[in-house]
């Protein structure tokens, strides 16, 4: 008789084909399959994305999707190094393979001044990166004590980490921009026994040293030892420089202590939207099987060169930091300042440009605008080439090199002219823009979906795949389905295609958050599935489309649920939005909207509609944002907008407010994910909010309270 595990096994490997086809790693396909019920149609998968699997015999529902590369398990290895089971082996993999490869560069020079890129090696790194280990090890740090590290994106960072990860300690980055109340809180909850800063986030540190009883050394990356302030009032704390450290290691080695693949690699606090810092609790197996993932989908090679700009301290710039050292990528940093990233671009010519969409809508934006204004001939010619390249990238040919020649190339210097591959992250980017950097920059643009809990990535966008509108499948280290949700109607027998919360399993998923059982319980249920709280979609052949999010939904007054994000997303393809904040609530029938303009669109409006004279009047920008004719030329844009995208009559925002000042990390209104604090930035614009709805009650008393 056979067992429960077998039987399973022989159904699913009915529904398969054999598995022979599966050894053509481009080629995966499946087969036929009868999906969740006997009345649903036959189920095709005919583009080699996902497969779809019980989760359970009994219940004869097949809603379990996996990556078509990998069905019958889940990758938690490297295809080629299934013996790296750690960061620390990841880093001496790379060590053993690409020692004299140009590795971790920067522009900065020990003067502060900036030049040319100077690098460091991968065998210079590991050469630091013991030093800086064993000074730990010499200043008393036990193996899995919380290491902090408190600065923005430098080769330090890197080497501390892999430090970190060759004697067993915990990092632990701290956001630069939480605020000092939210350092504290971490510094505290992680019991952070050593911290590495820069002199700017020492003064923060020093500010509240007497409230961190648990830091016993801090070290100044950047600083030199006489430069350090005297030691405060607290004899516990060792004030040292990073060059000391890196001395005193050197003299005084001490023997690795290497972790396992379970043991915890780092502690990577969210910020969120609202409450204090929750800790995802990372093991090194979980970031290894999210790198190997992704390196089962795309390609990478020595020769690559990426730019990192995006904050260390979150996963997304994480995982792409152990993807690169897995495949001996080179690493330039950017100066440390955002207004000068297109400098930094200029001199390192990247192949690999890895951003956010907020990112991207501006170099949409830029480019289409100053397209809009080159004249008639010109943008003739743009509008030809465009429509030519883009024709035959869908039908998957090779576009006239002649386009590049006169149009594209330009555009292309703007990220230094060697980028191969894009890649978008931390929120949706709107299909339009995806098509217009694909055809305007001739490389690989990549999407992919994940989160902090799941050590990264979920869900990519395979290569070659030119459809836009999605995120691509599950990749080879989870597996993915869709629960209902009632109360949002939204369910697995939707039609065309089922909907529901996101839910992951597998590998990559985090162990929980860090002392709080009780947030942990919520987000996983008895099976083992993370609830993600997106809603998302499956398109044809196992793709995945986020539609929505489960937590920052609303009722307005009349009942109909809202989900915001969606429609700022919408908003954000508005000429005069760079970026926008929707707001309703179940006391009110409508909807109301803050816009950060886009200062030279709107100004070219003003200009535009003859107000050349009384222009001179608005020096300051927020003067002309107060202009009701502006309100209502932005307003009457994202209408059309919004028809456009169709959104629903109640979707639609009824009075608008616009602001010149940009929702940024440094004010509070932004997470260190460039998403939108929903309930600070309700706070900020409250005075806002509550005039648009006095204005929206007294002109239209039908929309007023009901």
């Amino acid at each position: 008789m056979e067992s429960p595990a077998q039987r399973r096994l022989n159904a699913i490997q009915s529904h398969l084909l054999p598995s022979a086809v599966y050894a053509a790693e481009d080629e995966s396909l499946i087969g036929r399959n009868v999906t969740s019920s006997s009345s649903s149609p036959p189920f095709f998968v005919d583009q080699q994305y996902s497969v779809v699997l019980p989760e359970k015999l009994q219940t004869g529902k097949w809603n379990v999707y996996r990556s078509a590369r990998s069905p019958m398990k889940l990758l938690s290895r490297f295809d080629d190094h299934p013996e790296i089971g750690t960061l620390h082996e990841n880093f001496v993999h790379a060590v053993e393979t690409y020692r004299d490869y140009k590795y971790l560069g920067t522009r900065i020079r020990v003067d502060g001044t900036v030049g040319e890129y100077k690098w460091m090696t991968f065998g210079e790194a590991a050469t630091a990166r013991e030093a800086i280990g064993s000074g730990l090890r010499y200043y008393g740090l036990e193996q899995g004590a919380c290491v902090g590290l408190y600065f923005i994106n430098r080769p330090e960072w890197m080497v501390v980490d892999h430090a970190c990860s060759a004697y067993s300690y915990i990092s632990v980055p701290l956001y630069d921009t939480l605020g000092p109340d939210a350092v504290k809180f971490v510094v505290n909850h992680s019991g952070i026994k050593a911290i590495f800063c820069v002199p700017e986030t020492l003064n923060t540190l020093l500010s509240f040293i007497s409230s961190i009883p648990s830091v016993r050394l801090i070290v100044v990356v950047g600083g030199a030892d006489e430069h350090l302030p005297s030691l405060p009032s607290t004899p516990d704390v060792k004030f040292i420089s990073y060059l000391k450290l890196l001395g005193q290691g050197r003299r005084n080695l001490q023997p690795f202590f290497p972790p396992k693949p379970d043991d915890v690699a780092t502690i990577c606090y969210t910020s969120g939207t609202t409450g204090t810092p929750k800790g995802v609790v990372l093991t090194h197996g979980n970031l290894i099987a999210n790198a190997s993932a992704f390196c089962r989908k795309v390609k990478f090679y020595p020769s690559d060169v990426y730019i990192s700009y995006l904050p260390l301290a979150h996963i997304y710039e994480r995982s792409n930091q152990v993807i690169c050292c897995n495949n001996g990528v080179g690493v330039g940093f950017y100066q440390g300042d955002n207004l000068k990233l297109m400098d930094d671009l200029a001199a390192l010519r990247p192949t690999i440009f890895c951003s956010v969409p907020r990112l991207y809508n501006r170099i949409y934006a830029g480019i289409t605008n100053a397209v809009s204004t080159s004249g008639a001939l010109k943008e003739r010619l743009f509008r030809a080439a465009y429509n030519s390249k883009r024709q035959a990238i869908m039908n998957g040919r090779n576009a006239s090199p002649i386009w590049d020649k006169l149009v594209f190339n330009k555009i292309k210097e703007k990220l230094g002219g060697r980028v191969r591959i894009l890649g978008s992250g931390a929120s949706p980017l709107s299909p339009d823009v995806m098509d217009f950097l694909r055809v305007c920059f001739g490389c690989m643009l990549i999407e992919g979906y994940g989160m902090t809990e799941t050590s990264c990535i979920i869900t990519l966008m395979d290569v070659g795949d030119v459809l836009a509108g999605h995120v691509g499948s599950p990749h080879a280290a989870c597996e993915v389905k869709l629960v209902d949700v009632p109360e949002m109607n939204y369910t697995s027998e939707d039609e065309p295609y089922p909907r529901g919360e996101i839910c992951v399993r597998g590998p990559i998923v985090f162990q929980g958050y860090y002392k709080d059982e009780v947030q942990t319980r919520e987000v996983f249920d008895d099976d083992g599935w993370f609830h993600t709280g997106d809603i998302g979609l499956w398109l044809p052949g196992g793709r995945l489309k986020i539609i929505d999010r489960k937590k920052n939904i609303f009722k307005l007054a009349q009942g109909e649920y809202i989900a915001p994000e969606k429609i700022e997303n919408v908003y954000a393809k508005c000429k005069f939005v760079s970026q926008c904040f929707v707001y309703g609530d179940s006391f009110n029938s409508s909807l109301v909207a803050v816009v950060a303009v886009e200062p030279d669109v709107l100004r070219d409006w003003a200009a535009s509609e003859g107000i050349q004279v009384a222009f001179l009047q608005y020096e300051d920008l927020g003067q002309l944002c107060n202009d009701p004719r502006a309100r209502n030329a932005v307003l009457a844009e994202m209408d059309d907008v919004g028809r456009e995208a169709q959104l629903r009559g109640f979707e639609f925002a009824k009075a608008v407010t616009l602001v010149p000042e940009q929702f940024t990390l440094e004010n509070g209104l932004l997470t260190p994910t460039f998403k939108i604090k929903r309930s600070q930035t309700k706070e900020y614009f409250a005075k806002a909010i509550a005039n648009m709805y006095a204005e929206l009650s007294t002109s239209e008393p039908a929309l007023s309270k009901l």
